[in-house]
């Protein structure tokens, strides 16, 4: 916690910055118990010793005494002194250059106790600062737990038992019920429910059959089954998250900088006060006097409590925020979720299902409905459109059509049986003599497409995505919280208004193209979509949310927010959530900058003496350190603000 000022910023807190980098947080040796932490084992003994010294002058041990307050005070200076002269060396100076300073010079004015107790309570501090990190991403260590020590693999028709590194893409795990997954794959054969609560947050077993994935981490709650590996363990979708998490851990929000820019200046400032303290001072009156100031001046204007008040919420709120199912990609996201005002919805994906199901095929007079269907499929086959699947669900084996092309919000063309073909929204493909059948079934709340064969009309599919059962209480939860909700959606605006009547809202902007849902985002708003389709949106919007991204590549490394799971109540509790992290950072920086304002003025007029600052100055620290693990809370009221 002696925060080494460098170009690059306030370094907290005497230990190297953590990078990220490919090291995953299960191969760090972290402290279990506060008594693993070096500094307060330092701390403790050093107090012991100082408690010892006392006693023994009170006693009448005066030599005794004093030098076990001398050893009190090397110990204590042990934790951060050394590596302050370090960087004192290579031309860095930080709160550890101050705190050894004004500890030499109180040993050199005979004022060893405060010295001794210095030692104890910055030792403290720092130990307190390390313990609350590691406990903030000890969710990060239970995340890989999730991965079972052994696994079970068909080879050479016998199952073996491997270590989960050992396994490679194409491999045939074998899970039997209660195992875990030990890496991403795709179900091969069998059925059974997978409870994916400890990655997504939500309680609720997932039914999977033949060619559904399975992420790591998820347990088998059928029958055994048999899962064919997607990816080794270190590239797993739950390895991915911890990385990532980790990074996110690192990268600095607005306010984190706004702290890096103050502690950078103020640390040599600081000292060129003090400086100029001790020498004025002496010229007009006695040199010890201003030169023990001077060292109170330093303490009391140490910015370490500055320097960590936003990294440590940081910490803590992302490192927890992943442990129920949200990854939070870093200070800058959690800062902006906690101004967010207006939260946009996608509709396809987001505020329904995702299943949608074909509910009405009106074909022209005289053409087969099946042929309908037919036509549409041809052209669908290779879509990976929500619509596509409940169309080619209806039909068994389609028949791929040639030369198709996708414009973009619009539909589809291509050749079928060696005609034209067209299918899309109404008024892509004109729906002719049905346009009385396209205003009845939209005002049912279904998407209609219109499919041309030979530039004609041939029929209409309404198709239909059920809106969540949790989206109108989400959106009671988001207006609790004061934010402004709307819908963004591809389709036509009386089917949006349809489904945004069930789910409570109010504001609906419909037949957008993708790159249309951009203009609709501004300024401290969220958009919430599926990470892939909404990408140009997501990218425009303050902060951009994507839905049940868990496995999904594009999904995790694009959004500033990742929803691992698609229960949409995670959403009111992640943004409450940020509200509160957001409020503690500015708590802490407007709590740091006050003590250096108080203590200042009142150390350089001389109104308090070294140990006085020395104990604020610390108990600072501390609330600060106390407040910021606050952030690892999870689950804030709807009304947190």
């Amino acid at each position: 916690m002696h925060c080494t000022v460098t170009g690059m910023g306030a370094e907290c807190c005497g230990h190297e910055p953590d990078t990220g980098g490919d090291e995953l947080v299960t191969e760090r040796e972290e402290p279990g118990r506060w008594w693993q932490v070096r500094e307060l084992r330092f701390a403790a003994a050093a107090a012991v010793v100082l408690a010892a010294g006392w006693l023994a002058g009170r006693a009448g041990f005066e030599r005794a005494g004093l030098g076990l307050e001398l050893v009190s005070a090397a110990i204590g200076a042990w934790v951060f002194a050394p590596a302050a002269v370090r960087d004192a060396l290579r031309g860095r100076v930080g709160v550890g250059t101050l705190m050894t300073i004004a500890a030499a010079g109180a040993v050199a004015l005979g004022q060893v106790i405060e010295a001794a107790l210095l030692g104890v309570l910055f030792s403290t501090a720092e130990g307190l600062e390390e313990y609350a990190v590691t406990r903030t991403r000890r969710g990060l260590r239970a995340l890989l737990d999730l991965v079972p020590r052994t696994a079970t693999v068909l080879r050479s028709g016998a199952q073996r038992q491997v270590e989960p590194a050992e396994l490679r893409v194409g491999d045939l795990l074998v899970l039997r019920p209660g195992e875990r997954a030990a890496t991403d794959g795709v179900l091969r054969a069998g059925r059974t429910v997978l409870d994916l609560s400890a990655i997504t947050g939500e309680p609720v077993p997932v039914e999977a059959g033949a060619g559904d994935p399975v992420p790591a981490g998820a347990i088998n709650g059928g029958g055994v089954v048999e899962v064919e590996v997607t990816a080794p363990v270190a590239g797993s979708s739950l390895a991915r998250v911890v990385h990532i998490v980790e990074q996110a851990q690192e990268r600095k929000g607005r306010g984190q900088r706004l702290a890096d820019r103050i502690a950078r200046p103020l640390v040599p400032a600081i000292m060129l006060v003090a400086l100029a303290v001790a020498v004025l001072g002496s010229v007009f009156d006695d040199p010890r006097v201003w030169l023990e100031r001077a060292l109170i001046v330093l303490v009391a204007a140490s910015p370490c409590a500055l320097a960590i008040s936003v990294p440590l919420t940081v910490v803590a709120a992302v490192g927890s925020a992943s442990r129920s199912g949200a990854l939070v990609k870093g200070g800058l996201a959690l800062e902006r979720l906690g101004r967010v005002r207006t939260v946009a919805l996608d509709k396809t994906g987001t505020l329904t299902r995702n299943r949608p199901r074909v509910v009405a095929v009106v074909p022209v007079g005289g053409v087969p409905a099946d042929r309908v269907l037919t036509v549409a499929a041809a052209l669908e086959l290779r879509s990976g459109h929500p619509l596509a699947r409940a169309i080619l669900a209806e039909v068994p084996s389609p028949t791929p059509a040639t030369d198709v092309q996708a414009v973009a919000g619009s539909g589809l063309t291509g050749t079928v049986d060696g005609t034209p073909a067209r299918l899309g929204r109404p008024g892509f493909a004109e729906p002719g003599e049905l346009a009385a059948d396209v205003e009845r079934l939209t005002a049912g709340g279904a998407t209609v497409v219109v499919v041309e064969l030979g530039g004609t009309p041939i029929g209409l599919i309404a198709v239909r995505d059920e809106l969540r059962p949790e989206a109108a209480e989400t959106v009671t939860g988001l207006r609790a919280l004061g934010l402004s909700v709307v819908m963004l959606t591809g389709d036509n605006a009386r089917t949006a208004h349809a489904l945004a009547e069930q789910a409570g809202i109010d504001v609906v902007h419909a037949d957008l193209r993708p790159e249309q849902k951009a203009t609709h985002v501004r300024d401290a708003t969220a958009m919430v979509g599926d990470g892939i389709n909404d990408a140009p949106a997501l990218a425009t919007a303050d902060v951009g949310i994507a839905m049940g991204a868990m496995g999904t590549d594009v999904a995790i490394e694009t959004a500033d927010v990742a929803l691992m799971g698609e229960d949409l109540r995670h959403l009111p509790s992640l943004l409450g959530y940020a509200r509160r992290a957001h409020r503690i950072m500015r708590q802490n920086v407007g709590l740091s900058l006050a003590i250096i304002a108080a203590l200042l003025p009142l150390a350089g007029f001389g109104l308090l003496g070294l140990a006085t600052v020395v104990l604020v100055h610390e108990l600072a620290e501390v609330l600060v350190i106390a407040n910021a693990v606050r952030a690892a809370r999870l689950r804030p009221s709807p009304g947190a603000a």
